[in-house]
C-alpha cells in the first residue's frame, strides 16, 4: 500500500511516498499441510516470510536446518517444534 504526503520546506513543496508493508499471509493452514521436509521456499510460504528472510532463518543457530550438500532441509517435525518453543516465549 502507498501512501503519498506533501513536505512544504523552504517555500518548496515535495512529493514523498511510503510503503506500508503487509505481511504475507501463510498459504497453509495447518500443520498436516506441510510436507515431510522443508526447503527454504516452503518455510517462508509458511511463516509469511521471504525466500531470503527463510535463508538467514535456516542459518541461524538453533534453527533445526540440516545441510545435504549445498541444500539446506528441515524436517517437519523439528520445524513444528521450533515454531512452537518460539511460540511459548
Amino acid at each position: 500500500m502507498w501512501k503519498g504526503f506533501c513536505d512544504i520546506r523552504n517555500g518548496q513543496t515535495k512529493k514523498y511516498q511510503i510503503r506500508r508493508h503487509k505481511m504475507k499471509e501463510s498459504v497453509f493452514k495447518s500443520y498436516e499441510d506441510l510436507p515431510l521436509f522443508l526447503n527454504a521456499e516452503v518455510v517462508g510460504k509458511a511463516l509469511g516470510v521471504s525466500i531470503s528472510s527463510a535463508y538467514e532463518l535456516m542459518n541461524e543457530r538453533g534453527f533445526p536446518s540440516v545441510r545435504i550438500g549445498n541444500r539446506l532441509i528441515i524436517p517437519k517435525d523439528k520445524f513444528i517444534e521450533w515454531v512452537n518453543v518460539k511460540a511459548e516465549r
